[in-house]
């Protein structure tokens, strides 16, 4: 491992031995599994009632910030893909648990109980999955974008400005993807407009503990990824 911190561009990322990135995207797919499990139950805290998902999703951004900031946009596209991928699996055996007959002595509730918790409508998981990737990728792009634009300084306003990117897109997809044509449009924005303020504001507070994150793995990884001459499709292959 390097002893010190190596500014290198995304095409000599591959020449990099990555000591913590496999474990962070482990970490990360299974938090977006989480949230989605977690989602639908509400919870109150003094007068504000959130749900499970706005609680837990926007840390999958951070987690995107991370990835991005330390191994290169190419490094946060390959963990989108695989979490991307997990969301899929997940969905589909759900749906398919749940459509399948259960044992005659399965008590009725439970099997109430079980298709509450795990019967996602197809709508729901399509925009969840639809407002993932798109948010996602463009979060990564902003953030890579930003740091060749102020050559690496300012981390916070990296962190802000992807965000504020990423989650309007995630939350216009998935709030539209959910609810169109079932509610009147002023609606749907103001569901959209409360949620994307309110995740902005959790990873705004988030800061120092990406501040942090990003610090220890530049030390103990000795790289510092920058994105100059990176092709941005999402589909392109990493090597």
């Amino acid at each position: 491992m390097p002893t010190l911190l190596q500014k290198i561009t995304a095409r000599d990322q591959r020449l990099a031995g990555f000591r913590h990135y496999e474990l962070l995207v482990h970490i990360y797919v299974v938090v977006l599994l989480i949230s989605n499990l977690l989602g639908p139950k509400p919870t109150q805290i003094g007068p504000f009632i959130f749900s499970g998902a706005q609680l837990l999703f926007p840390i999958t951004y951070i987690f995107g910030d991370i990835f991005t900031e330390v191994y290169g946009y190419g490094g946060a596209r390959r963990a989108i893909w695989v979490a991307f991928l997990a969301n899929i699996l997940m969905g589909f055996f759900a749906l398919f648990m749940v459509w399948l007959p259960a044992a005659p002595d399965w008590p009725r509730e439970n099997q109430r109980a079980f298709e509450i918790v795990f019967g996602a409508t197809t709508r729901g998981i399509l925009a969840s999955l639809a407002a993932f990737w798109i948010g996602e990728f463009v979060n990564s792009y902003v953030m890579a974008k930003m740091k060749l634009w102020t050559g690496g300084r300012w981390l916070w306003t990296r962190t802000l400005g992807s965000t504020v990117a990423g989650q309007a897109v995630d939350s216009l997809v998935v709030t539209f993807g959910l609810f169109a044509f079932t509610l009147p449009v002023r609606t749907i924005l103001i569901m959209a407009v409360s949620g994307y303020l309110f995740k902005v504001l959790y990873e705004a507070a988030a800061t120092p503990i990406t501040y942090a994150i990003v610090g220890f793995l530049k030390r103990t990884e000795g790289v510092d990824v920058y994105d100059e001459g990176t092709n941005f499709s999402p589909f392109v292959k990493d090597v």
